[in-house]
C-alpha cells in the first residue's frame, strides 16, 4: 500500500510540474492573440518572472524615434542632456564614434550617426529618469498595467501579475528593450544591441 501511495504521489508531482510548463506556453500563445497589430508580434516566451516578446516592428530598433541627426533629437525632446563624444569598441576590433547622452540621474543613451542608414542609431542605454519618454510613450514610473497596454489590446491581469521583466526584442534578437518593474511601477528601461556596426 505504501509503494502505491508513493508512486501515486510521484505521478501527481510530475503532472503538476508538466502542467506548469504547459501553462507558461499556453499563456504566451494566448498573449499573442491580444498583441497590438502594429507591433507584428511573432512569438512570446514566458519563463519564471520574465516575458519576452519577439516583434518585427521598427519601434524596437528605434525606441527614441527616427532622427537624421543627434542634434535634432536633442533639440526636439527639449531635455537637458550632457554629451560626451568618444570611440567605443564593438565586437572584434571595430570601433565607432559614439555620442553618449547623459542625464544627471545616470540615465544614458549611446548613439551614433550611420552613413548606411542616414539615421541616428542607438547602440545601448539605460533610462531611470521619468522625463525621458520613449517613442511609444513609455517612461519610468508608469504603472505595469499601462506599459503592457502599449503592446497588448487587453489581457488577463493574472498573466502579468508575476512578470517583473518585460523584454521586447527584434525578431532576430539583435535589439531589445528590457523593462524592469518593481512592484507595480516601471523602475528602469535598458536598451541592448548586438549589431555589428560598419
Amino acid at each position: 500500500m505504501k509503494k502505491f501511495a508513493i508512486v501515486a504521489l510521484m505521478a501527481c508531482l510530475t503532472s503538476v510540474g508538466f502542467a506548469q510548463q504547459v501553462s507558461s506556453r499556453a499563456k504566451a500563445m494566448r498573449m499573442m492573440t491580444y498583441s497590438r497589430p502594429e507591433y507584428q508580434v511573432k512569438d512570446i516566451k514566458v519563463y519564471t518572472d520574465t516575458m519576452t516578446v519577439y516583434t518585427l516592428a521598427d519601434y524596437v530598433i528605434y525606441p527614441v524615434g527616427k532622427w537624421s541627426s543627434i542634434e535634432q533629437y536633442i533639440t526636439d525632446n527639449q531635455l537637458q542632456w550632457y554629451r560626451e563624444v568618444g570611440y567605443k569598441a564593438y565586437f572584434d576590433s571595430m570601433s565607432v564614434s559614439v555620442n553618449t547622452m547623459k542625464r544627471l540621474d545616470g540615465s544614458f543613451l549611446d548613439m551614433y550617426y550611420s552613413i548606411w542608414t542616414k539615421r541616428v542609431e542607438l547602440l545601448g542605454g539605460k533610462i531611470t529618469d521619468p522625463e525621458v519618454v520613449l517613442d511609444n510613450g513609455v517612461h519610468v514610473g508608469m504603472r505595469k498595467d499601462d506599459v503592457f497596454k502599449v503592446f497588448f489590446k487587453r489581457y488577463p491581469k493574472s498573466y502579468t501579475a508575476d512578470v517583473a521583466v518585460l523584454k521586447v526584442m527584434s525578431a532576430a534578437g539583435e535589439v531589445a528593450e528590457i523593462y524592469t518593474f518593481k512592484g507595480d511601477k516601471l523602475r528602469h528601461v535598458q536598451i541592448v544591441t548586438r549589431y555589428k556596426y560598419y
